[in-house]
């Protein structure tokens, strides 16, 4: 590991659980000499990336916040997908999710929520595993061969735990048939009792971006009222990846998943 990746990694540690840390724990965390910990917190400190709080605590800068702002302004999925699922969730009664990949996993970077929405479903900026919900496996059905045998290398017992498949063979063709049908479905393979369908979100050139999903309560939504809805992400899906087609201003190429 680089000594960049290090000092990158000490933003990690901060979480809504633990947003603030004092130095020495950012230190004792690090493992790295303190003289090296303190330059490294001096540059993330510089760069806006930490702000200092009282009694020598630092906290996530307002840098993030500039970027985040930027992200908003220029996301191809977030910019397309928005008003599409502001609707979809109005017509359908369901909460709707955008998300993408990043890395080894899923992130949601848009949602619009139900008045009824169950209180653990993914919210932008949260983080989820590539082979678990609808809005993971849509994304897999459509990704390269290459990227597919990296993952599926790493996550083989998870991909069979969710009956991807057991072998590479069985993983194939179970992706195959999520991309014939068009969509994915899942329930409870993350949260407990949580419904979910998702469309895959493609670029001009085809190649997949992230998808759009419905998520609903089973305590609440019975299995055929919300396989009702699948039209409608369908249609959904569509209608972004066209808007993200068509526009002119945004950068769209696909992620690539890290096996």
């Amino acid at each position: 590991m680089s000594s960049l990746d290090k000092m990158l990694n000490l933003l990690d540690v901060f979480t809504p659980a633990a947003p603030v840390w004092a130095t020495e724990d950012l230190i004792r965390y690090a493992g790295i000499p303190a003289s090296t910990c303190y330059r490294y917190i001096k540059s993330l400190h510089q760069a806006g990336l930490l702000a200092r709080v009282a009694n020598g605590s630092y906290v996530l800068g307002p840098r993030i916040m500039e970027m985040d702002r930027t992200i908003r302004l220029c996301d191809p999925v977030y910019i397309a997908g928005t008003p599409v699922i502001q609707k979809l969730t109005a017509d359908s009664g369901f909460s709707s999710l955008l998300c993408i990949l990043f890395s080894d996993s899923i992130m949601c970077v848009q949602q619009s929520l139900a008045p009824n929405a169950p209180s653990a479903l993914f919210t932008r900026g949260q983080r989820r595993p590539l082979v678990a919900g609808a809005s993971a496996k849509i994304i897999l059905a459509y990704l390269p061969v290459h990227q597919l045998r990296s993952i599926f290398a790493k996550h083989r017992k998870s991909i069979a735990s969710v009956g991807l498949g057991a072998d590479w063979d069985g993983f194939r063709l179970t992706l195959k048939q999520i991309r014939q049908q068009g969509y994915a479905r899942s329930f409870g393979e993350y949260n407990p009792g949580i419904l979910s369908v998702a469309a895959p979100l493609f670029n001009r050139a085809g190649d997949v971006l992230g998808s759009l999903a419905l998520a609903a309560s089973a305590c609440t939504t019975s299995e055929t009222a919300f396989a009702a809805a699948i039209p409608l992400v369908l249609e959904a899906g569509r209608q972004v990846s066209e808007r993200i087609s068509t526009s002119a201003n945004v950068v769209d190429l696909p992620a690539r998943a890290v096996g």
